[in-house]
């Protein structure tokens, strides 16, 4: 018998990615379990009702308010996964913070090296936590699940790791994310004030994602361009965009909408006459997948993973030349044939990105981990 744990206590507010992550995992595996198998969720008490919905035959859940930032950690999880009735066959955590010494097989995923790749985004403190626990994490996992080919690549270049301990398994967008209807969009565009043409940015406000150069080359378009309007959630520390937008004195031509409600993104990303994606590094780059899903035209960077996931469905820019950006904005707002053929090419590219696939990659490596002869 197999008995997977998945550690979901970092799929908090704090990590909404890794909660996207997990819970879309959880939920494609229940429906890939063989017979024998099962798979125990731990999560924090105060998640439980995002994970509530998940419980099945062979699908449980196990609480554990020890945080993963906690030295604890390394004390309770080992004896909390001795304790289980079922003892494990498997430990599994979506976060290179995590318990460094277990008795059983552990599969890390990970994402990027956003704080080797921009320093200047993190203290040295953090820094330096994040290469030696990142080092910790690689030497206690068995094998490793890396979200795109690119970030598997920057695992590769940036630790000492065996190519075959890293495999992709590439992330998809939630179902939620498709073409919502004219009503949606309408409702949408009255709640928040939008108008009924707008470019929309969705995203963090972290110096990588490169909204200073994208509000420059927005500024470089006519006037009587539809506005720009940059949503998600902000960080106090960079103000860097707004200043850009006020020193050019852009006014309502940019709007900086703040977090957006996660249930009200599908009808934001379908009201969109375009989405921009203009990050410098994208260890995925899921924003542009679910602009696609929802039937958006994109561009979007030619960096990182970027063009792994758009493929030949967007219009991709250099990030760092302000003038290929401000020409990839003036196609798509000038040309309603190609925005109609972008957002057909990308309804098709997101199909090619499912859950129940990532979920079959990951139980594969699952298998073959428990099933290895060192586990015996």
């Amino acid at each position: 018998m197999n008995h997977f744990v998945l550690d979901a206590r970092t799929a908090t507010a704090h990590f909404p990615g890794i909660g996207r992550y997990v819970t879309n995992l959880v939920r494609a595996m229940a429906t890939q379990l063989e017979q024998g198998e099962t798979l125990t969720v731990l999560h924090p008490s105060n998640a439980r009702s995002a994970f509530a919905p998940l419980l099945g035959p062979q699908v449980r859940l196990q609480v554990s308010d020890v945080s993963p930032f906690s030295l604890q950690q390394q004390f309770h999880l080992p004896r909390l996964l001795r304790q289980m009735t079922t003892p494990p066959t498997l430990y599994h955590s979506p976060y290179y913070l995590m318990p460094y010494n277990l008795a059983l097989p552990v599969v890390l995923t990970f994402y990027d090296i956003i704080p080797l790749r921009y320093p200047d985004s993190v203290s040295r403190r953090a820094r330096m936590m994040f290469h030696y626990t990142m080092r910790m994490a690689i030497r206690a996992a068995a094998q490793i699940v890396a979200i795109s080919d690119a970030a598997r690549n920057d695992l590769l270049a940036a630790f000492s790791v065996a190519p075959e301990k890293v495999i992709t398994t590439q992330l998809a967008a939630d179902p939620r994310f498709h073409p919502q209807t004219e009503a949606a969009k309408v409702e949408l565009r009255t709640r928040y004030a939008l108008p009924p043409e707008f470019v929309l940015y969705l995203g963090i406000n972290k110096p990588h994602k490169n909204l200073v150069r994208l509000i420059e080359a927005y500024g470089q378009l006519p006037q009587s361009s539809p506005p720009l309007v940059i949503a998600g959630a902000w960080d106090s520390r960079y103000p860097e965009p707004k200043t850009a937008a006020a020193r050019l004195d852009l006014g309502d031509r940019v709007r900086f909408l703040g977090s957006v409600e996660d249930i009200d993104l599908p009808a934001l990303y379908s009201a969109a006459l375009a989405f921009v994606f203009p990050s410098r590094y994208e260890g995925f780059g899921l924003p542009v997948l679910e602009a696609m899903a929802c039937g958006a035209p994109v561009a979007c960077s030619n960096v990182s993973s970027l063009p792994e996931i758009a493929g030949d469905a967007a219009l991709l820019f250099d990030p760092e030349d302000p003038a290929a950006i401000t020409a990839a904005l003036a196609r798509l707002l000038d040309a309603p044939n190609l925005r109609h053929d972008l957002s057909t090419r990308g309804l098709a590219q997101s199909a090619n990105f499912t859950w129940q696939r990532t979920a079959a990659q990951t139980l594969t490596v699952y298998r073959a981990t428990s099933a290895s002869p060192r586990w015996q």
